[in-house]
């Protein structure tokens, strides 16, 4: 434990502004011997994303962890500031507290503080005293005053801990998603209280009503035989931070603009994300989903929610790795998130309620029980942990989508380049614009950290927040200036606003067509050595544009968008039709598609599919469909009919037995002399270990690998890629997994045929270099990444890249391959 040093306590200062502030206090950190003066940088670079005023006058800036290494030793340095100085807009700070905390020792200092907000008076006197050891006294160890303990409550539990909740936006969804995993990993009743609330630890609705803010001193209770174990993991996760840092860099190549006056009338918003936008409006409207009020069959209606909430729960699987590969695991553990409301006993449980007691329809049921717990959470005093209804909302139309009767007025963008404006976009509707057409965000609602406005600066479309809902009126097609960087709509742009505006957007231009001419030039390493780099698609309208990206084909089209969010499977011709479309629009450039992988863990409410303990292990991929040969068949002739109009190949998924390959193509070969097709070239994906172990025998029947790094790494780690608070773990670069690789190109190598990964770590930079020196002749990555991963790939060399794949295999974790440079 550690008491604050008097000479660390600078009283009566004054302060410029926020920055200058920090700055100061980051001074006394140095001259006390606490960090090097390299960490002020680190203090400014934390609040630029995240809010460290607490409330009372008092803020605590500190430094972000990867920083870590410049602290000296754990201390803290108080400089206080009488008159005050700006924190935020409205918000006047007297005492700044600057932490460098090396380990936990200064989380007494913060519960003190926590103790001060609670008390104004305390607060303004320590703003104004003129004895230092005033301050001391009131934040050192031990030193506090005395409170009598509080009355235990009704649902207080006999084992428990208290603990201080550091992070800057205190217990919000993604913290609050791995506290719920931890708990649900023991027996015990596990509970929460914050003052004279306790929420179940177990409900991540629960734990959200709490409106648990930074600084905030929460209690965790147990009961049960492995109260003890759970108590301890719960302390560590709290001690650890619960999550991993957020990323915070903006989309590559989005470089900021100078600061413009602008001449004519505006709207004065908050700045979310950076850059600048001149085009038409295009307000944005929502589908409206109309359900049925009530229903006959209450079993069926059981089943219908059952499963419609299981698809929800696949598609976020699905859009959480898509945005993990654009944009990061930081920006989309939103979608964990969102995961894990889909998994709250309490929300099914009112809807099952009404659709058993009150004979209403799954939809309308579902409904009003997203609709009660969204209030319920919009009520929250914190702006962040409101903000979460919009969060649950998104999820519920998610599930209300699929036990629709019909959906009125579905919202499209056009086919030209508009400014979006919405009365709030939600992280669903943010991630599935394409930047190409979206030049800009404005919304009513919102603010710069909500996970709208995070996703919206990883794809570089700037945008604008909390504008109010006169924006709303503006008439579509009305021609404005977005400035992201200022936070300023304006609404009649004067001729000289156009010119800076078109200045600014021509400077842009030349960048991106620079950068587009170059994306159509061969990956080709400088020693002569070509790499293919094809895109991952999931739509018929993202094959053009996987051409216009520069990508020379598509390594993975997912036809699971055929299938999912629908009552009943796509025919023939359908398939046909999709598959056909997407051939043509490749011009020649081959398509690798993916037969159906889906089953156990992505349910689709019109196949009865039995309830797996672990859908993992269970009936899906190839396995499925070697079990439904009918389904299995009416795709591959549609997939042959497609093979007419152009090169494609076809690849089975889940491969794990040489068996299970053997029947796919017996199978397949069955449906080509059917069809009269062309024989196609035939690969199977490497995603389970036993594929690994039996690559000599399967690439005897293969014509090519294709690695999904994704599922082999959480097959061979034995960690859920899509658990909150372990997925960090899962790490495609961990040796085992390269190991794992390194095994599947030898053999594929010794058979003669080419190995591509289309998993994550192939548009991730480090991932480039090794998969190159390993022998992987095709990475298919996510559109955005085509360009860079090209670039990276012209400016290295093969031996370069055999070098460092020779020293990750021989590392022993994912750290220190990661670590290599």
């Amino acid at each position: 434990m550690i008491s604050l040093d008097l000479s660390a306590v600078r009283l009566g200062a004054t302060a410029v502004d926020k920055t200058d502030a920090i700055r100061q206090v980051g001074r006394i950190l140095v001259e006390a011997g606490y960090i090097e003066p390299g960490y002020v940088e680190s203090l400014l670079a934390r609040e630029r994303v995240a809010n460290t005023f607490l409330g009372n006058g008092i803020a605590i800036p500190h430094g972000v962890p990867k920083d870590r290494g410049m602290i000296k030793e754990t201390g803290v340095a108080v400089l206080q500031v009488p008159d005050g100085v700006e924190w935020n807009p409205g918000d006047r700070v007297h005492l700044v507290v600057g932490i460098a905390a090396k380990s936990d020792e200064h989380l007494q200092i913060l519960t003190n503080l926590t103790d001060v907000l609670g008390d104004a008076a305390e607060a303004a006197r320590l703003a104004r005293t003129t004895n230092p050891a005033d301050i001391g006294q009131r934040l050192s160890t031990g030193t506090a005053p005395a409170k009598p303990a509080a009355e235990p409550l009704p649902d207080d539990l006999p084992n428990h801990f208290d603990a201080v909740i550091t992070s800057p936006h205190g217990l919000h969804a993604r913290p609050a998603t791995a506290l719920v995993d931890i708990a649900k990993g023991f027996g015990a009743t596990i509970r929460v209280r914050h003052g004279n609330r306790a929420g179940d630890a177990k409900s991540l609705i629960a734990l959200l009503n709490l409106g648990i803010e930074s600084g905030t001193t929460i209690r965790v209770m147990a009961e049960g035989a492995d109260a003890d174990a759970a108590l301890a993991a719960l302390r560590d996760a709290i001690d650890s931070g619960l999550e991993e840092e957020e990323e915070t860099a903006g989309a590559a190549g989005s470089a900021e603009l100078p600061r413009i006056d602008w001449e004519g009338p505006s709207v004065a918003a908050v700045a979310a994300s950076p850059g600048l936008a001149l085009g038409p409006v295009w307000q944005y409207q929502r589908g409206k989903i109309v359900v049925a009020a009530t229903a006959r069959d209450p079993a069926a209606e059981l089943t219908r929610l059952d499963r419609a909430i299981e698809a929800a729960k696949r598609e976020l699987a699905e859009l959480y790795e898509e945005v993990k590969a654009r944009t990061g695991a930081g920006k989309a553990a939103i979608f964990l998130a969102h995961a894990e409301f889909l998994a709250d006993q309490g929300l099914t449980d009112r809807a099952k309620l009404l659709i058993r007691e009150d004979a209403r329809s799954a939809g309308y049921a579902w409904e009003q029980s997203i609709g009660e717990q969204a209030k319920v959470l919009a009520a929250q005093q914190d702006a962040l942990l409101a903000a979460r209804a919009l969060d649950l909302r998104d999820v519920g139309r998610r599930v209300l989508r699929m036990l629709a009767e019909r959906i009125e007025d579905e919202p499209k963008l056009p086919d030209t380049p508009v400014i979006l404006i919405a009365d709030d976009l939600s992280p669903s509707d943010t991630a599935r614009l394409d930047p190409a057409l979206a030049l800009g965000i404005c919304t009513a609602a919102g603010g710069p950290t909500s996970h709208t406005a995070i996703i919206a600066r990883s794809l570089g479309i700037p945008a604008v927040v909390g504008a109010g809902d006169s924006v709303l009126d503006i008439a579509d097609g009305s021609p404005i200036v977005l400035d992201g960087n200022s936070g300023t709509l304006v609404l009649i742009p004067t001729d000289a606003d156009r010119a800076n505006a078109e200045r600014a957007r021509a400077d842009m231009a030349t960048q991106r067509e620079a950068e587009r001419r170059a994306c159509y030039q061969p990956a080709i390493t400088t020693d002569g050595a070509r790499i293919e780099v094809v895109a991952n698609i999931a739509a018929p309208e993202e094959a053009g544009r996987a051409v216009e990206a520069g990508g020379e084909g598509v390594g993975l089209l997912r036809t699971e968008f055929l299938f999912l969010g629908r009552d009943q499977a796509p025919s023939e011709d359908e398939q046909t039709a999709a598959y056909t479309e997407m051939v043509r629009a490749l011009n020649g450039l081959p398509i690798i598609i993916r037969t159906l992988d889906i089953g156990g863990d992505k349910a689709v409410p019109y196949m009865s599919m039995p309830a797996e303990e672990n859908p993992f292990l269970g009936e899906r991929g190839i396995r499925l469909c070697l079990n439904r040969p009918e389904l299995f068949r009416t795709q591959l002739r549609a997939i042959f009919r497609a093979a007419a109009h152009g090169p494609v190949r076809i690849m089975y998924p889940m491969i794990s037995t040489l068996e299970e390959l053997k029947r796919a193509k017996a199978l397949t070969e069955e449906v080509r002399l059917e069809v009269g097709a062309a024989p196609v070239e035939i690969g199977i994906m490497i995603e389970v270990p036993s594929a690994v172990m039996m690559a000599e025998e399967l690439a005897a029947e293969a014509d090519f690998f294709s690695i999904g790094s994704n599922d082999l790494t959480q097959y061979c780690l034995a960690v859920d890629r899509m658990h909150p608070l372990l997925s960090r773990q899962a790490d495609g670069l961990h040796p085992a997994v390269l190991r794992m690789i390194d095994a599947t190109v030898r053999a594929a190598d010794k058979a003669g045929i080419w190995v591509g990964v289309c998993g994550g770590i192939a548009g991730d930079p480090r991932g480039v270099v090794i998969l190159a020196g390993l022998g992987v002749r095709e990475l298919s990555v996510s559109i955005p990444s085509i360009a860079a991963v090209k670039a990276q790939i012209r400016g290295l060399s093969m031996e370069q890249a055999r070098g460092l794949a020779r020293r990750a295999l021989a590392c022993s974790t994912s750290a220190a391959v990661r670590g290599l440079r």
